[in-house]
């Protein structure tokens, strides 16, 4: 059976990865900004900004993984290989894909993980 990624065209994914990428640099610009402002001069506001900035600092971490495996993704497709499991070699679903388009494995291996 034809690999129904290969049988279409991989620009709509590139498409969907590139669009994802430039949000999440967008959202990662917008944290590093938050991070960067001054913090108040009164405790109690200071301890709730440092919890803030604790939070922001793990979106930011979550962020930082996501757009490695957009930029994993896009190579994949620049090298021909996108759709292609990257543990077991087998094809990843359509739907899977679909639903993350950075996924580097099936749906077992990702199971597996």
């Amino acid at each position: 059976m034809d690999n129904p990624v290969q049988a279409m065209d991989t620009a709509q994914f590139e498409r969907m990865l590139l669009s994802r990428k430039d949000e999440v640099e967008r959202r990662l610009k917008r944290i590093d900004l938050d991070l960067g402002t001054l913090k108040s001069a009164d405790s109690a506001e200071r301890a709730t900004e440092t919890e803030n900035d604790e939070v922001l600092e793990e979106f930011g971490q979550v962020g930082e993984e996501e757009l490695r495996a957009i930029d994993a993704a896009l190579d994949r497709i620049s090298k021909g290989r996108y759709a292609q499991c990257v543990e077991c070699g087998e094809l990843i679903s359509m739907d899977r894909l679909k639903a993350v388009p950075h996924t580097p494995f099936c749906k077992d291996c990702a199971d597996s993980h």
